[in-house]
């Protein structure tokens, strides 16, 4: 078995942190973003069992790790490094086998191109910063999208969304007018 690294990076929200590892953990992504979702996922419902960590988030070879406001990060980043390490190399389940998601795009032609832009543009820089966007609708020239992971709560997210995603979409997918991001 080759040896398991795991690199810390910080994101733009500074309750978040992710976790990188030399493995690829899942094929898209699972936002857990409370104790109670997290019950399906073995690998989230430990990291909820310190009392510290608020939210869980997985894609590719990553999990990003909320923390709670009143901890710092140099106090508790070290242990959640060894922690993920060693839940890697134990393959603890990221999510049960039954849930693979192909990408599917439903909708109207104008709903499939915006989610297609948003699958192959806007998802990779995203994840990038540890977070995830998901296409909820299209009505009256406004898209509806859900921000997760260190997305969710960030402080730059709402830049985000109207310079960067809403600018790429009003350009690739003319019907489009506005960008909204839905509350979790």
């Amino acid at each position: 078995m080759a040896t398991i690294n795991v690199y810390t990076e910080l994101t733009p929200n500074p309750a978040t942190m992710k976790f990188l590892v030399n493995k690829l953990l899942i094929n898209g992504s699972l936002d857990y973003p409370n104790k109670e979702k997290a019950q399906e996922s073995d690998f989230a419902r430990e990291l909820f069992k310190f009392n510290f960590v608020t939210g869980v988030f997985f894609a590719s070879n990553f999990v990003t790790i909320t923390k709670a406001d009143e901890v710092e990060w140099s106090d508790i980043e070290g242990l959640l490094k060894d922690f993920v390490k060693g839940a890697v190399e134990s393959e603890l389940a990221v999510k049960p086998i039954a849930h693979d998601e192909d990408v599917q795009f439903e909708g109207t032609e104008t709903e499939i191109k915006i989610q297609q832009v948003l699958h192959d543009y806007v998802r990779p820089a995203v994840e990038q910063d540890g977070g995830a966007i998901a296409y909820k609708s299209f009505e009256n020239g406004t898209v509806t999208v859900e921000l997760r992971g260190s997305c969710s709560g960030c402080p730059s997210s709402t830049i985000t969304l109207k310079a960067g995603i809403e600018g790429l979409l009003k350009r690739m997918v003319p019907e489009v007018e506005e960008v909204v991001a839905e509350a979790m």
